[in-house]
């Protein structure tokens, strides 16, 4: 996963486990409000009565509500390169295995928080946008770690060059569904969707180039 030690902390970091324990509550109460109403109307106070912590608890860890989003932005983007991880560990070990258990987790990722995960990486500032790279970085390095035992099944002229299309084509059609008003809903639809973008993507790794 993205070394943590490259990048500075979003907020000041909790030093014992009781702080530790309250910051977590603090950022899944955050996460609780952006959730259901949305960024704009997630305020300090809001979070600090969800959270049971009064208001000055919350300002003693982040300067303002900006901070306190990117802490959420962070806690949530570390979450979602932990779960592609797991998924990619647990894998069916063949080059299919691989692809459809990425698409499962993309997909899951990307459906997570309702549409709070787009949104926190559309609507913030520079900070946040290179925090969503690394993340986007860290997942398809992830792939491409867990698909390299079977690149050898590969049919296409460039075998690595394949596999970072199709990877591409996976991020680009999980985040699309996570923002789209008809987005595929319910763990039913999205596991069939997850199928569908997995089986197009192994299709065409499996399919000699036409040149």
């Amino acid at each position: 996963m993205t070394d943590r030690h490259d990048r500075p902390a979003p907020y000041k970091e909790p030093q014992q486990a009781r702080s530790a324990a309250t910051l977590a509550r603090v950022l899944r109460a955050a996460e609780d409000i952006a959730s259901s109403a949305g960024l704009e109307e997630m305020t300090m106070t809001g979070v600090a009565e969800r959270a049971g912590v009064s208001v000055g608890t919350i300002y003693r860890r982040f300067e303002d509500k900006e901070q306190l989003i990117n802490a959420l932005t962070e806690r949530m983007l570390d979450r979602r390169e932990e779960y592609v991880a797991e998924r990619l560990r647990g894998a069916q070990p063949s080059l299919s295995g691989v692809m459809n258990a990425y698409a499962h987790a993309l997909l899951r990722s990307f459906a997570d928080s309702n549409n709070l995960f787009p949104e926190l990486l559309r609507a913030r500032g520079a900070k946040v946008t290179d925090r969503g790279a690394r993340t986007i970085t860290e997942v398809h390095r992830l792939l491409l770690e867990a698909a390299a035992p079977y690149a050898d099944e590969i049919r296409r002229s460039d075998p690595q060059g394949a596999l970072d299309t199709a990877a591409r084509a996976l991020l680009g059609a999980c985040f699309h569904n996570s923002v789209r008003p008809d987005a595929a809903t319910g763990e039913a639809a999205q596991r069939r969707y997850a199928e569908e973008l997995s089986e197009m993507a192994i299709a065409y790794l499996l399919t000699p180039d036409r040149r």
